[in-house]
């Protein structure tokens, strides 16, 4: 049930993915302050709703999160900059899958789990997009890999960490495309050309890992079973 949840979200993550960039085509500096104005407002309410804690348990202390802050700054930046050069600069077009799969390699899933997931999200990857066959399938595949590897689980519970954890992989999966991409492409132009959008690619999906890893973390609550559930049904009748 939890690779089923994880690839209905992931899914999910990878249509919208792939209408990120009509947003940012469209986005004017207007709009952009209106939409960074509520995602403020929403960070500060979330930050300040009450908790409900049982008596034994000490309360904790609120925590101001940019869940979604973070991804509106990120778009109100390039707005700015776009209308201070009166030009086009690079889009920081997220990835929304690769957070999915950070999450899954730092909380330690099983390989084999991971490593399904991973393919079938880099093979409709590969088929949505026009990238050839096999290349996000393979670097999908690896980054889950490496992160399980790391074992950064303890460091990735912080938003900052989980930042700093989707900058890193968003620079790696890019590296290992355009050396993929020189080594097999057919067109040696191709990763000269990409290579000036791997830093705002990494800033656009770092601003969204926060996001990402709270619903990864919903969608991972929503299927853990219950051990007390376990041992009732374990228990003879």
């Amino acid at each position: 049930m939890r690779i089923a949840a994880f690839l209905a979200v992931g899914a999910a993550l990878l249509a919208l993915q792939a209408n990120v960039f009509r947003l940012v085509d469209e986005l004017h500096l207007g709009f952009a302050i209106v939409i960074w104005l509520l995602s403020v407002a929403v960070d500060v309410v979330q930050a300040f709703r009450p908790v409900h804690v049982t008596p034994d348990q000490a309360r904790p202390l609120s925590t101001l999160r940019v869940d979604w802050s973070l991804p509106a700054t990120v778009l109100l930046g390039y707005a700015l900059l776009t209308r201070l050069t009166q030009g086009h600069p690079q889009r920081p077009i997220p990835s929304l899958v690769l957070p999915l799969i950070l999450f899954m390699g730092v909380h330690e899933y099983s390989l084999a789990r991971g490593a399904a997931v991973s393919f079938v999200l880099g093979y409709a990857t590969d088929v949505l997009g026009i990238a050839p066959v096999g290349l996000y399938t393979f670097t999908y595949v690896a980054s889950f890999m490496v992160a399980r590897a790391a074992g950064v689980r303890l460091a990735a519970q912080t938003v900052w960490m989980q930042v700093l954890l989707a900058l890193a992989f968003a620079l790696l999966q890019s590296t290992m495309v355009l050396v993929l991409l020189a080594i097999f492409g057919r067109d040696a132009w191709v990763p000269r050309s990409l290579y000036p959008l791997a830093l705002p690619h990494a800033i656009g999906t770092a601003a969204v890992a926060p996001l990402i890893f709270r619903i990864s973390q919903a969608v991972h609550t929503a299927t853990t079973t219950s051990p007390r559930a376990d041992v009732g049904r374990g228990a003879p009748s």
